[in-house]
Formats: C-alpha cells, structure tokens, sequence
C-alpha cells in the first residue's frame, strides 16, 4: 500500500487531523453563510474575489464575523450542519458570544472587550 494512505489510515484510527474550521460570514444582502476550511483566510478571500460559494458570489461583500477551529473534516461537517440548521438568532447569538471576550488586565481587573 502507498505510503500517503497508510498515513491516511493511521490519521483516520487517531481520530484525524485537528486542522478544520467552522465559519460564519456576513453576506452583503445582511445574511449569513456557514461553511468549513483548512485555512479560512484564504477561503475568505476566494468568498471576497467572487470565487467562493455560489451562495456569496452574489452577495458581496462578505465579512468573517466567527469561526471554530481544532476540529477534523467530520467535526467540522457535522459542526457546519448543526450551525446551518438554527434559526437566525441563536447564529447571532454565537456570533456574539466569540466577539465579546473578557480579558484579565495586568491589574487583575476584568474587562470586557469587543473583538475586531
């Protein structure tokens, strides 16, 4: 057997590779799209040049408003499924959730910060 699929295989037994990312854009139209990507800038780029989804092609421009990452190809499918599947709140609210972070200042203070 070639090497490349025994290092599949082996991938496959150790739960795979942990190199996945769920994402969230903000379509122009004010919708959102959910999809999966090894490397989600780049993604993102091909979204905001018009060679991403059919689904943003249309609605440019597009901004990364969330994203997940550590999880493997299945994760991240099954993730992308579950986010796709709510209602439109409950995906602001996670949006939310990740822009809104609190920091421990070297005061030792707690502060609560928006993400850019």
């Amino acid at each position: 057997m070639e090497t490349k699929y025994l290092r599949m295989i082996q991938g496959m037994k150790r739960g795979g590779r942990k190199d996945w990312t769920v994402y969230i854009l903000r379509c122009g139209d004010g919708s959102l799209y959910t999809g999966i990507a090894k490397d989600v800038q780049a993604r993102v780029k091909q979204h905001s040049e018009g060679r991403g989804a059919t689904y943003t092609r249309t609605r440019l421009p597009v901004k990364l408003l969330y994203q997940q990452e550590g999880l493997t190809h299945s994760k991240a499918l099954i993730r992308e499924a579950q986010i796709k599947a709510m209602p439109r709140s409950k995906k602001e609210e996670i949006i939310l959730n990740e822009t809104l972070c609190l920091t421990i200042h070297p005061s030792r203070q707690l502060i609560l910060r928006q993400q850019k």
